[in-house]
Formats: structure tokens, C-alpha cells, sequence
């Protein structure tokens, strides 16, 4: 063995791709470039007899610090070795790099061209007259018919011309040679007999040979076949240059230059084909007379002027068409299919457009109609975004549906649909998304496993953020647990925390899903205005106030109450201009707060949050002179704008009612009772509100303990008492990215087992909650899994500013057992409990207490949100519910619905014309372009139906109010702010009613207790018979109906002198009331002999209601239930609302008569209150009243006055 040689080994890859390794031995002065084989390295590592490095690489070694072992030894690497090689080289500048294989294609392209160029020059050129002349001379004999073959073998080809070809020919063949030659791959014959190689030999072969050949220089060689050389070169190098861009766009433009291309080579082809064996007959025909026939052959037209003499150029025209025949059909079929796919795809956003012009991109997995017309008439309904496209970007083939909106001249010039992937970059780049104003995010809420679609939706964001950082992202989410993985989007809203915060509420607060809804819509207020409906009229009215801000300096309701309190503010405003002001937010802050109450001052920079029918800068302002008592006295002068702000429609503000204050009374109620016996002669007023409050004027409020309370605590068996319960925040939250909220919580968490409502464990015996013996009504949820979003159906209904003695239990209703992540979050809640049933299962609905329930809440389920046929996901919910409508007619039912047009079904009854009424307003409302179509629906206006796709619009909304998210979540409780205040309700009760109007209950609770009232959720009486088409009886009496129905609203005064004005409306009021009630009773009793004349009907009815009742009895007896209710002289009060429950009580008119309940959005100030009118209201956050040391409890006892108040919801 030589002592100077060392082992290496090498791997060599050929051209099929597989490896090949050989081990060699070799010397120092070698080749010194091998690539590396670790294993053969290894098992020459471990022999013996590997020399070390010489003594020169030692010494360097050590000078660089290393000290290698004895045994190792160095060689030097070079991988892809067979790349290194002169064909590897060659096919690498050739063939594989793009650039410079596109700028031989270039090349190879001009030299073509030039070919062709030239045999035009030839042709012009030549004098074929010599030769026709010489051949005469020698065939003098023959006929005009005869064809002169010498003229087609030979033509006239001047020097310089040959020249010029012979050269271009070279190079042409040389090319092609070595082309041949690098793509050589085993089988010659293959590319020998190629047609492009055999074109590219006939016209360069015979020029190389005329070279050594000079008698055959004017030899005929057809050029012009270079023709179809340079299309292939042509569609080779567009295909380098779309190598890497592979577009729908780029293809449908290949094959258009491919068709246009050939028909080139088709006409170019036939007119020197023609022109040349033309010069063979008698008559020749000229390059442009034979440019004309095939131009005028080709198009079909066929004038016949020019035509082909001598039978083989008749023979080429026939071939000719018969390769057009066959070619140009293929290419335009490729040229359609790829049509047909771009319109599929949608092309893309043109550059020049995206940066010139704004636009929004809607991502989506699945593009449904409801979804794409409710995300374009919200984002459209504001003039802000009226000059915007839309750009939506959806993975699947748009439906037949959604092809005929978007061809809708109103949607066809604004609304882009592309077809692909939001993953991929160069459909991102289609989308134009880093030029995009909004990035819009939606998930699909109909797929069966919610959690992949929230992956999916996570993926999508990502993906936008890492292509456009600075594009803002608007996210929707389903599921909470996963809502921090888009944490950095400009707007999230998550679907499962609004639903279970908006039922939970609804629950305390009826109807605010609806409240909620008509606020997040966009509307002008004209819904129902043509309905002979008087409540429809004022419920489609109020529909139009939305939620708009503006800053304190430059509004014209709230720039004079700078320096003064909040509720000053709101007292003012509403009184003044009708608007409510509901919050605020500091210059310096970004934190929203909802009337932050009486400490709050306004300052110059605050940026105001009001309820109106439209914003600021589109109202006009005008001021009503009023005359009182002989006194003729006016407003100040008109308020004029310095700014000048445009006014898109003139919509005068109404003003409120003027009353003049007296001195203040000195009892603290919310609401003091008219003057009776003759004690003051006029109506009580309203206190003033100080412009700057002071803080001894509060009453102070201790938030750990309950004062109002304490009185009742030792009565409420039920109730957690202040031993049990304290208020913190819980201490297990079950995701990530919950809102903390001071919750009423037990001082010791429950144990599992004590959680379980349906079965006794150690620590309770009970197994059912009538065993519970609860005071308060039960609230009963029921859905599939105890999913994360359950939990903030708990918080809200445990909240701190809730009173401990007027916590409901809740019971939760599920399919399937809670895993112990769920348990640990709620076993902290007083009186929270769950068991395992369903709803369509009477016996689980008996069980967990629906007897004793007050509301209700049935929550849709994921496993049937999918369904072959989308709107029956619904189904089943709708009929278990209509069942339970049926077994249980005055249990409150709140229902979630997949899809808000199927809310038609709620509580069903056949042949009900009103409902029919309302279906035909509906498609008018619809017909109009309505965003709220199905608001008239009866279980939506009462708030007893709810779909989260109603809340699509939130996410909408936010691209032109910011702020909409935020004040949507401070009013459903999700987040906390110290300082803001929350939403409630109160009834008013029939000793309330002397307020009168709204506008007197506004300023009375804003003077006495800094709430603002948003809202009211009225219930009349109607009446249908079955003999009229569409009958009501309003709550305002029979009379009062017709007084009062075409009368316009009055501003009305109080009066300075005298008290027989102001009693009389009082007296009348409460005459007329006592009136309604006896004529409905006087009504009853009338109608008692129409309903018996109808005895096959009653006799049905009656046994459907004594089997419904036995049924349910039945059942009791078999759970070993209560049911008792033989002895009726000893009914209680729990046991009669039971037997109401149960149908026992359930008169045959209760089927004919129905409640009809709505929503009033910020009414007008005249508006009148009815008896048991549901008002929201924003109350201040009591943590922003608490003093620095704890308040006597005795002091505050002492404070209360014991006068009537609104009855608390």
C-alpha cells in the first residue's frame, strides 16, 4: 500500500435520477473533486491502516487550536460532480436555467423570423420572367396550359440574399444539432423523425450544401416553413416565462397567442405556397394577390375573383383547408375549456385597478347566498364604502345562485369573485392583498367538526398576516378556546361567546337579542311605514337608531356640556334633542366606557357613543315655538353649524319635552307616586341634574356585601346566604382569553358529585329539582356538549351587580357528560347543576324541573348544523320546540336557529291568517332591498328566536364603526371596564304610570339613580278571530284605536299655574285603563257563545288537551314526580302557575288569543308608557361609587324611603 494515497468515495447520479456509488483509491494529485459517501467513510475510518495527515496540515492544526485524534483524517468534498462535466454545463445554460434558456428561445425566435423575412425579400426580388422566357424558347411547341416545372424546382436568389441565408441557416443548424445532442436520452430515431427537427433540416441542409455545391445556389427551398419554427419557439418561451407562475390568466393568454399564431402560419404558409406554384402557370399571381385568396378563403367569404390556375396549387389549397379543419378546431376547444375554468377561477384584480381604486376581500370556505347578501348590503349600506370593490376569494366553484347576484348590474361592476386559496401566494396576489383596505374572515359555521373550520380560519389569518402584515383582519371565530391564536387581528368576534352571552341575557332581560340585532343592522327607519299595523309602524321606525359617535368639540347635541358631568349630559341632550347618549371614551384612554355616571366630566377631546335614527352630521336642526298660558315664548335661535357639515338628508331632530323644574323633592326614589287627598295640586317633577356632582351627593354602595339583602336573607331557604357566597373572580377560567368578571362565587367549590341535579350522592339526597324546593324560577339550557362558550352563559347570570336574593338557578340540559375541565370552571357558581337528557325526551324536560322553569334556552346543535339540504338543519330543534310549545304553552322558550328564515316555524299554527299577513309583509320589506326583512316575524320581535348569522353584520359593521365590537361586548357583559356601566331592565308596574311618556321616565331616572334608558320591550293583547283575515285588539283599548291612530305626535307642556290640566290626562289614564280591563272581561263573556257555537272544534280541543295533561301525569306518576291538583279551594299560588304549565287551567280562548310583543329601539320622547313595559337601561358600574373606607349598613337602611319603585327584572 502507497504511503501518499488516501481512500475516498464518490456517488455519481446519472440521468434517470438513481445513485450509483464506487469506492477508488487515489492519490494526492488526483482529481479533487468527490462527493462524500458516509458509510463507505465510516468502514474506512475503522481500519487500521489509514495513514494521518502529513506533518505540514498538523502544524496548522495546532496553530488554529485543534487537536485531532491520530486516526482521523481529512478529505476534501465536492458534491454534484457529474454537474461539473461539459454536457452538464451546456444542458444547465441551454435547457434547465430560465434566463438563459429564455434568451436562447429569444434568439432562436429572431433567427426564424429573419428566415421569413428574408424569402418575403427573395420573392420580391426575383425575375422569374428569364426563366419563363428561356423555357418558351425551348418548348416552344407547348400548350398555355402546360406547368412549367422548372419554375417551381428553381428561382432567382440573388447573392447577398444567399449570403444571408447560408449564414442563418448555419447557425440554425448548428443549434439544432446540439440541441439534439443535449437531449439525447438513449433513442436517436425518436428525435430524428420529430417534425420540428425535420422542418429544421429541410431549410438549413440544403443551404450548407450550396456552400460546396454552387450550381444548386438558386435550388427552391421553402423558407416560409420557418413559420412554425418560430410559433414553437414562441410557445416554448412563454412557457420559460410563466414557468414559475402557474395562473389560470397565464394559460388563457398561451393559448390565445398559440391560436392567433397558427392562424398566421396557416395564411403565411398558403400565400407563398400559392404565390409560388402559381409562377409555374401562365398567369402569376402576386404575394399580395395571394395573401387576399387565402384571407378571403379562410373567412369563407369566397369572391372568386382570385383563384389558383394550375393543378398544384389548387392541390395545396385543398390540403390546406383540410389541415385548418383539423387544426384550428382543437385549438379553439383548448381555448373555450380554458375560458370556462377562468370563469370559474375569476381571473384577477388588476394592479392598475388595486392601486388606483379600494377594495375589500371577503375570505370564505363556502360562499352561500344569505352570506354574500348580508356581507354586501351591510358593508354597501354606508356612503363610505360606496366607491369600494369587493374582492371574495372562496376555494370552491360559485353556485348557480350566487352566479346570477353577482350578475346583477348593482353588484356586476363592484363584486369580484376569484376561485382559490387563501394559502397560496399567488392567489393572494390575485386578490391584490397587500393593496386591500379589509381583510374579511369568515368561518364555516354549517361544518360538522366547528373546531377543523376554526383550524381553518386560524390557517387563513396566519396566512394574510405573513402576506400583508399591514393589512387590517377582520376574524371570525367559533369556538373561544381558540380566539388567542388571533389575537393579532385588528377585530375578532367569536360566535359562541356572543350566542351564550346574548341568551343568558335574554333570559334577564327579554328580548335583548333582538335589541342587540336591530342595533348592528343597518336601517333608515322606512320598514313597515305602509302596514296598516300600528305597532309595526313604530317598531320598524325605531329599527332605524344605530349606535354612531362623534367627538365632544365638534358635535352640535353635546359641544355645550363640556366641563359637566356625563349624566348632565345624557339628562340633556335626550331632553333637548331626542338623542341618548350612552358612552363615552377619553382622549387618553381606549377603553369604551357605558355611562360612566355622574363623576365622569366631560372634556373637550371625549368622543361621545349616542343612539339616534341617524348620525350628527346628517340632521338638520330646528327648534318648535311653544306657547304657554298666554305667554308667547321661543326656543334660542336656530343652531347653526360653523363647520359647515354636509347634510345628506334633511332629518329634523324632534324636541323633547320642555317642563319647567320646581324646587327638588327630597326623597331618593327612582319614581315618586302622583300627590294624593288633595296633598300638592300638581304632578310631581322632575329633580335637576347637577352639572358638576358632588361626591357626598352619592350613595355610597359596599360591593362585597349585599344591604338589600340582608332584610330577606334569613327567608330565602335557597338562597346562598353571605356565609356561603362571596363575590371574586373565578378562579378557573376553561380557555384562554376570558374577560374577568367579578362573579357571586361559593367560599368552597361543590363538589363534582353535588353537581349532578338528577341523582342523590352523600352530601345531597335530592334527585330532581322540585325536591330542591327552589324559591326563584329555574333557567334550563339546553345543548349537545358543555362546550367552552357555556361558561359565559353562567358568568353574566352570576355577575356581582346582580342581587344574590334574585339569582336563578340554572340547570344545565346535555347530551352528552361534561369533561371535568367543564366541572372544575362551574363548580365555583352558586346553584349551577347539570344532568343528562334531552329535550325531545318528556321525561328528562320533567326531571330537571321545565315545571318550575321561567325560561327555557335551547341552544342549536353542532351535530345537525350540517345537513344535506342546508335549511333543514333546523328541523329537528323546530319540532321539539313546537312539542314543548304544545306540552307547556306558558313556559318562555328562547331558541337558537341555524337559519333566521326558518323562524317562521316557531310555534306554528296552521291557518293563522296574521301569520300570513306577516309572511306577505315580509317579502315586500324584502323586495324593497330590507337588511331586516324578517324583524315582523312574531318569535323575533319578542325575542324568543335568535341565529347568530344575525350578528355577521357586527363583523361588517366594524370596517366603518370601530367601536361596535367593543360596546356589543361591555353591553352582553363579556368584558368588564372599571367605570362602565351594564346592561339591565325594569317593568314598569301600574303605579309607575304616571310618568306618562318616555321622555319623563329618561329624565327621571337620570336625575334620580344616573341610569339611561336605551329602549323598551312592550307585550299588547291582540285578538284574532278565525272569521276575519287579519284582526287586532291593541292594548290601547277599543276606542283609544281609532282616537288615536291618525293622529300625529304632540309636543306637550307642562303648565306653571293651575293643576286641572295636568290631572285630567292622569285621571283619564288610569278611568281609561280600569275601562280596558272591564271590556275585556265584558268581552270574554260575549265571546263565550261564539266559541260554543263551535262544538266539533271545542269537543277536538278539549281531548287534545286532556291527552297532552294525561300524558304529562302519566309521566309524573312514573318519575314518582308531585302532582296533587285534585283539591282545587287549596291550589297555592306555585301549583296554579304548575297547572297553567301543565294546560289544566288553559281556557279555550287562550287559542285564539295571543300576546304580541316588540322592541323599541330609543323611542320618541312622547312616546307613552303601557303597563308592564320592559325598559333597558344602562346602569352606572357600581365599583366606580365605592367610598375609601366601607359605609355603615344601618346608615343606608335609614336612607331608603319606603315609597313604591319599578319593579326590578
Amino acid at each position: 500500500m502507497d504511503s501518499g494515497a488516501c481512500y475516498t468515495n464518490q456517488s455519481f447520479v446519472d440521468d434517470e435520477g438513481s445513485a450509483r456509488s464506487s469506492a477508488r483509491r487515489v492519490t494526492p494529485c488526483a482529481a479533487s473533486g468527490v462527493v462524500l459517501n458516509i458509510q463507505g467513510l465510516k468502514a474506512a475510518a475503522d481500519e487500521s491502516d489509514v495513514p494521518p495527515l502529513q506533518c505540514r496540515a498538523r502544524f496548522r492544526e495546532l496553530l488554529l487550536g485543534d487537536q485531532p485524534s491520530q486516526n482521523e483524517d481529512r478529505v476534501h468534498v465536492e458534491f454534484y460532480v457529474n454537474e461539473n462535466t461539459f454536457k452538464e454545463r451546456l444542458k444547465l445554460f441551454f435547457i434547465k436555467n430560465q434566463r438563459s434558456s429564455l434568451r436562447i428561445r429569444i434568439f432562436n425566435f429572431c433567427l426564424k423570423v429573419l428566415t421569413c423575412v428574408l424569402y418575403i425579400i427573395r420573392v420580391m426580388t426575383d425575375n422569374p420572367a428569364q426563366l419563363r422566357n428561356t423555357c418558351v424558347k425551348c418548348n416552344s411547341s407547348s400548350q398555355n396550359n402546360e406547368i412549367n416545372w422548372e419554375l417551381i424546382f428553381w428561382v432567382d436568389r440573388k447573392t447577398p440574399v444567399w449570403a444571408i441565408q447560408v449564414i442563418v441557416a448555419s447557425i440554425s443548424f448548428m443549434e439544432a444539432m446540439l440541441l439534439m445532442y443535449l437531449s439525447y436520452k438513449g433513442n436517436i430515431w425518436e428525435q430524428m423523425f420529430q417534425v420540428s427537427f425535420l422542418l429544421e433540416m429541410l431549410n438549413t441542409a440544403p443551404f450548407i450544401i450550396t456552400i460546396f455545391w454552387p450550381t444548386l445556389r438558386n435550388l427552391f427551398i421553402p423558407v416560409f416553413l420557418n413559420c412554425w419554427l418560430a410559433k414553437h419557439a414562441l410557445e416554448n418561451m412563454i412557457n420559460d416565462l410563466h414557468r414559475a407562475i402557474q395562473r389560470t390568466h397565464s394559460a388563457m393568454f398561451n393559448q390565445v397567442l398559440i391560436l392567433i399564431c397558427t392562424l398566421l402560419c396557416l395564411v403565411f404558409t398558403g400565400t407563398c405556397g400559392i404565390q409560388h406554384l402559381e409562377r409555374a402557370g401562365r398567369n402569376s399571381l402576386s404575394l399580395f394577390n395571394s395573401l387576399y385568396f387565402c384571407i378571403v378563403t379562410f373567412s369563407t367569404v369566397g369572391f372568386g375573383d382570385v383563384t389558383p390556375q394550375i393543378w398544384p396549387s389548387q392541390l395545396l389549397v385543398v390540403v390546406m383547408i383540410c389541415v385548418a379543419l383539423v387544426v384550428l378546431p382543437l385549438q379553439f376547444e383548448e381555448l373555450i375549456y380554458l375560458w370556462m375554468e377562468r370563469q370559474k377561477s375569476g381571473g384577477n384584480y388588476s394592479r392598475h385597478r388595486a392601486q388606483t381604486e379600494k377594495h375589500a376581500v371577503l375570505c370564505v370556505s363556502s360562499l352561500k347566498m344569505d352570506l354574500l347578501m348580508d356581507f354586501l348590503n351591510e358593508f354597501y349600506a354606508h356612503p363610505h364604502t360606496q366607491d369600494y370593490y369587493v374582492v371574495i376569494l372562496c376555494p370552491c366553484e360559485a353556485d348557480s345562485q350566487v352566479r346570477r347576484v353577482l350578475q346583477i348590474p348593482l353588484w356586476s361592476q363592484r363584486v369580484i369573485y376569484l376561485q382559490g386559496s387563501v394559502l397560496k401566494n399567488q392567489d393572494l396576489l390575485r386578490a391584490k392583498m397587500d393593496d386591500a383596505e379589509a381583510c374579511f374572515i369568515l368561518s364555516s359555521r354549517n361544518e360538522a367538526d366547528r373546531m377543523a373550520a376554526d383550524h381553518q380560519t386560524i390557517l387563513r389569518a396566519w396566512a394574510v398576516k405573513d402576506f400583508a402584515p399591514n393589512c387590517p383582519l377582520y376574524v371570525q371565530i367559533l369556538k373561544p378556546e381558540n380566539k388567542f391564536h388571533v389575537k393579532f387581528a385588528d377585530h375578532v368576534v367569536c360566535e359562541e361567546e356572543f350566542k351564550y352571552a346574548l341568551l343568558a341575557l335574554n333570559c334577564l332581560c327579554p328580548a335583548t337579542s333582538t335589541l342587540v340585532t336591530l342595533l348592528v343592522h343597518t336601517s333608515r327607519g322606512q320598514e313597515g311605514q305602509q302596514s296598516p299595523e300600528q305597532w309595526q309602524r313604530m317598531y320598524g321606525r325605531c329599527s332605524g337608531n344605530e349606535v354612531y359617535h362623534i367627538c365632544l368639540s365638534d358635535s352640535m347635541f353635546f359641544r355645550e356640556y363640556e366641563n359637566k358631568s356625563f349624566t348632565y349630559a345624557a339628562f340633556h341632550a335626550h331632553k333637548k334633542y331626542g338623542v341618548c347618549l350612552i358612552g363615552i371614551k377619553r382622549e387618553d384612554n381606549k377603553s369604551i366606557l357605558l355611562n360612566p355616571g355622574p363623576r365622569h366630566v366631560m372634556a373637550a377631546g371625549d368622543t361621545c357613543y349616542y343612539i339616534n335614527i341617524t348620525k350628527e352630521e346628517n340632521s338638520a336642526f330646528t327648534v318648535r315655538q311653544e306657547a304657554h298660558q298666554g305667554k308667547n315664548r321661543g326656543h334660542c335661535d336656530i343652531l347653526n353649524s360653523p363647520s359647515g357639515l354636509p347634510v345628506h338628508s334633511i332629518i329634523a331632530s324632534m324636541v323633547a319635552m320642555d317642563f319647567q323644574n320646581t324646587s327638588p323633592t327630597g326623597d331618593t326614589a327612582k319614581l315618586a307616586p302622583p300627590a294624593e287627598n288633595g296633598l300638592g295640586s300638581r304632578r310631581p317633577s322632575i329633580a335637576p341634574v347637577l352639572e358638576i356632582t358632588d361626591s357626598a351627593s352619592l350613595l355610597p354602595c359596599d360591593l362585597l356585601s349585599d344591604q338589600s339583602e340582608d332584610e330577606a336573607a334569613h327567608s330565602d331557604e335557597d338562597v346562598p346566604s353571605a356565609s356561603e357566597c362571596m363575590k371574586g373572580y373565578p378562579p378557573n377560567s376553561p380557555y384562554i382569553g376570558s374577560s374577568p368578571t367579578l362573579c357571586h362565587l361559593l367560599l368552597q367549590k361543590a363538589p363534582f358529585c353535588c353537581l349532578r341535579l338528577d341523582k342523590a350522592c352523600e352530601h345531597v339526597s335530592f334527585e330532581d329539582a322540585k325536591a330542591y324546593g327552589f324559591k326563584n324560577k329555574l333557567i334550563i339550557v339546553s345543548a349537545e356538549t358543555a362546550g367552552n362558550g357555556l361558561y359565559n352563559f353562567i358568568v353574566p347570570l352570576r355577575a356581582y351587580y346582580r342581587p344574590r336574593r334574585e339569582l336563578n338557578p340554572i340547570v344545565l340540559l346535555l347530551d352528552n357528560l361534561p369533561d371535568e375541565h367543564f366541572l372544575e370552571a362551574i363548580s365555583c357558581f352558586p346553584m349551577v347543576y347539570y344532568m343528562v337528557g334531552t329535550i325531545d325526551n318528556l321525561d328528562s324536560l320533567l326531571q330537571c324541573g321545565v315545571l318550575y322553569a321561567d325560561n327555557l334556552v335551547v341552544v342549536d346543535k353542532e351535530s345537525t348544523m350540517s345537513a344535506e339540504e342546508d335549511y333543514m338543519a333546523d328541523a329537528k330543534t323546530i319540532v321539539n320546540v313546537q312539542t314543548m310549545f304544545r306540552l307547556f304553552p306558558s313556559l318562555s322558550i328562547i331558541t337558537e336557529l341555524t337559519h333566521p328564515s326558518n323562524m317562521r316555524f316557531m310555534q306554528f299554527r296552521a291557518k293563522d291568517c296574521y301569520s300570513l299577513a306577516l309572511s306577505k309583509l315580509e317579502k315586500k320589506e324584502r323586495d324593497k332591498g330590507s337588511n331586516l326583512a324578517f324583524m315582523f316575524r312574531l318569535p323575533f320581535a319578542a325575542g324568543r328566536v335568535f341565529s347568530i348569522s344575525m350578528l355577521d353584520t357586527l363583523l361588517y359593521q366594524c370596517f366603518v364603526k370601530d367601536y361596535m365590537i367593543p360596546i356589543t361586548r361591555l353591553l352582553l357583559g363579556l368584558d368588564t371596564t372599571p367605570g362602565s356601566g351594564y346592561l339591565c331592565a325594569m317593568r314598569v308596574c301600574e303605579s309607575d304610570l304616571w310618568i306618562r311618556t318616555y321622555g319623563r321616565l329618561f329624565q327621571k331616572l337620570c336625575s334620580t339613580s344616573s341610569e339611561i334608558p336605551i329602549g323598551i320591550y312592550r307585550t299588547e293583547s291582540h285578538m284574532f278571530l278565525p272569521s276575519e283575515s287579519q284582526y287586532s285588539v291593541s292594548s290601547e283599548g277599543w276606542s283609544d284605536t281609532k282616537e288615536t291612530k291618525g293622529d300625529e305626535p304632540k309636543v306637550l307642556t307642562r303648565s306653571s299655574s293651575g293643576s286641572d290640566q295636568s290631572e285630567h290626562p292622569l285621571l283619564r289614564r288610569k278611568s281609561m285603563h280600569w275601562t280596558r280591563r272591564l271590556s275585556r272581561r265584558a268581552m270574554k263573556r260575549s265571546d263565550s257563545s261564539f266559541f260554543s257555537s263551535l262544538p266539533k272544534h271545542s269537543a277536538s280541543r278539549r281531548s287534545e288537551r286532556e291527552e297532552l295533561t294525561e300524558l304529562v301525569r302519566n309521566r309524573m306518576q312514573h318519575l314518582g314526580l308531585h302532582t296533587g291538583f285534585k283539591d282545587v279551594s287549596n291550589l297555592t299560588a306555585s301549583d296554579v302557575m304548575n297547572r297553567v304549565n301543565l294546560g289544566y287551567l288553559q281556557g279555550e280562548l287562550n287559542d285564539q288569543q295571543n300576546s304580541l310583543s316588540y322592541v323599541l329601539v330609543n323611542p320618541a320622547p312622547d312616546t307613552h308608557l303601557q303597563l308592564n313595559d320592559v325598559v333597558f337601561l344602562i346602569r352606572p358600574d357600581p365599583l366606580a361609587h365605592v367610598p375609601a373606607e366601607p359605609p355603615v349598613r344601618t346608615h343606608f337602611k335609614e336612607s331608603r324611603p319606603d315609597t313604591p319603585e319599578m319593579n326590578q327584572v
